[in-house]
């Protein structure tokens, strides 16, 4: 079961059009059951890209969370994957391969449908790779 409202996907949306403006870069919406992203550089595919959702502020938003399953997609058949964290201020990205975090159980309070509320994340706190862009 899908949970993303349109906002959720308006925040998503927001921010890969401010990453790819950022670097003159563009975007392609992938499936449902893919990582969000592809990204190009003048029809040439340069990587790939998962948007997280992050409802706080920049100066508010560590440790920086990702479920474990959209990390080794990522990893499985994507060269140099990027993660960018949407927060209402701007966003945060970094390259997966230059992060080092944290791995635990973790996740939201589990809704009715939910078989990923409750999973094996990875936590990122501030470092040098993640990069900030302001909206």
């Amino acid at each position: 079961m899908r949970f993303e409202t349109q906002v959720d996907l308006d925040r998503e949306t927001k921010a890969i059009k401010t990453f790819c403006d950022k670097f003159d870069l563009q975007y392609q919406k992938l499936g449902d059951h893919d990582v969000d992203f592809k990204i190009l550089k003048n029809k040439k595919v340069l990587t790939f890209v998962e948007v997280k959702g992050r409802l706080r502020n920049i100066d508010d938003c560590y440790p920086l969370p990702i479920a474990i399953r959209k990390v080794y997609k990522l990893c499985e058949a994507h060269k140099d994957p990027v993660i960018i964290w949407s927060c209402n201020d701007g966003l945060l990205y970094a390259k997966l391969k230059k992060l080092k975090g944290d791995i635990r159980q973790g996740g939201r309070t589990p809704r009715k449908g939910s078989h990923n509320d409750i999973e094996l994340m990875a936590y990122y706190n501030a470092q040098e790779s993640i990069k900030t862009i302001k909206y």
